[in-house]
């Protein structure tokens, strides 16, 4: 260990520059969801050159790389798609450039989640050059979708191919902190239905915006008495998004549809979550649906899917929470914060549907994700690339 740890500082110092150079060639080209194919490509040829002992892209367009063929199976994730611009005027630097300044790289997905990418396939070279090959095989992931559905890759990948990690460790940004999971979540659709009629006599129709209003009143209440767990925190539901459908502006719309986020914290589930939202509809035409996910990955593969994601926590005692802590510990020089995401990850497929031991370490904070102000530092970038290489070898106590 003595011996390992400078030998890994050195050689990352030595490679930070072709790193942080790749990370900008990733973060130049465009990967809505969907549409990853060109990075997808980029990673695999990066890999390879850095390599890895086989690379390939599999039928949803997932680029996995392998190092090793040992007994305990081993995978990092990180997903390669970035949400859209919105506003660019509101970016200080070019999205698409990877803008470097003061140790800093600026760009849409620096830190959710392209930065991770690149320090997993540099910690790869790290295993190679330095020999910390043993008794595991690593599989490095570029996934796919995970911004339009988290979790789909992994449906995929767990449930459609020979791939079996036994471990997998999220690179969703933590601030080199060590989290164990986070909420789950829901996209509930509710609608009501009316009488259209001309605007100018709405007394002949039944407007289905007005049976709405109660039940937009009551989810507001219940967001205020949902259950709270003392790590995970609260459970919550926000409308997020309304319509209705109307012949014109001059009649009494005949539908109305409301879209729900509903953050799931423990105890909760998808059959309680909807069932309190049917407690607020006192009229029989109401209707509550969990929204359905088919949209087809960039190879043109189709994986229909209920978006419901479940909620997933690690007990902090685990193995594999213990050798994320060490091998953190390491890398940083100190102790790291055990914690949870905000957010939602690919963790509601690995741990919370699959059941494998899953923790997340990534380089980055996630309070700039999806935000004009993407960044990741280079330093964040090194030590997680340290962390991505030492990290097997500590779990199956071989350092």
């Amino acid at each position: 260990m003595k011996q390992t740890i400078p030998l890994l500082h050195k050689q990352i110092n030595l490679e930070s520059t072709a790193m942080v150079r790749f990370l900008r060639e990733i973060i130049a080209i465009p990967s809505l969801s969907g549409q990853e194919k060109k990075v997808a490509e980029r990673i695999k040829k990066e890999m390879k050159q850095v390599g890895f002992d086989t690379v390939w892209l599999d039928g949803m367009g997932n680029v996995i790389g392998q190092i090793g063929k040992g007994k305990t199976r081993i995978l990092l994730d990180a997903h390669i798609d970035t949400v859209g611009v919105a506003n660019r005027s509101a970016w200080k630097f070019d999205p698409f450039t990877g803008k470097v300044k003061d140790g800093v790289v600026y760009g849409l997905g620096a830190s959710d989640n392209k930065g991770a990418i690149a320090s997993m396939v540099y910690g790869g070279k790290l295993i190679k050059r330095l020999g910390l090959e043993n008794e595991y095989t690593l599989y490095v992931v570029g996934s796919v979708q995970e911004e339009d559905c988290d979790g789909l890759c992994y449906q995929y990948i767990l449930g459609k191919t020979d791939l079996n990690p036994d471990y997998v460790v999220l690179g969703e940004a933590t601030n080199l902190d060590i989290y164990r999971g986070h909420r789950g979540r829901m996209e509930i659709q509710v609608i009501t239905s009316g009488v259209s009629c001309h605007g100018s006599a709405p007394e002949r129709g039944i407007n289905a915006i007005y049976k709405m209003n109660p039940i937009i009143k009551g989810i507001e209440q219940l967001n205020k008495t949902l259950k709270s767990d003392k790590f995970l925190g609260k459970g919550t539901v926000v409308v997020t998004k309304i319509e209705c459908q109307t012949a014109s502006i001059n009649a009494v719309p005949n539908q109305c549809t409301i879209y729900l986020d509903r953050r799931l914290t423990k105890g909760e589930t998808k059959r309680t979550a909807v069932n309190e939202i049917k407690s607020l509809i006192k009229d029989k035409d109401g209707k509550v649906a969990v929204l359905q996910y088919q949209v087809p990955s960039y190879t043109g593969y189709v994986l229909p899917t209920e978006k419901y994601y479940p909620t997933w926590v690690l007990e902090e005692n685990h193995p594999l929470v213990q050798a994320g802590v060490k091998t953190a510990q390491i890398t940083r020089g100190n102790n790291p914060k055990i914690s949870k995401w905000i957010f939602s990850t690919n963790g509601i497929a690995t741990r919370g549907m699959y059941k494998i031991p899953t923790i997340g370490f990534g380089p980055g904070n996630e309070v700039d994700a999806h935000t004009s102000n993407d960044h990741i530092s280079i330093d964040h970038l090194e030590k997680a690339a340290i962390f991505y290489a030492l990290f097997p070898a500590i779990l199956v106590k071989k350092i």
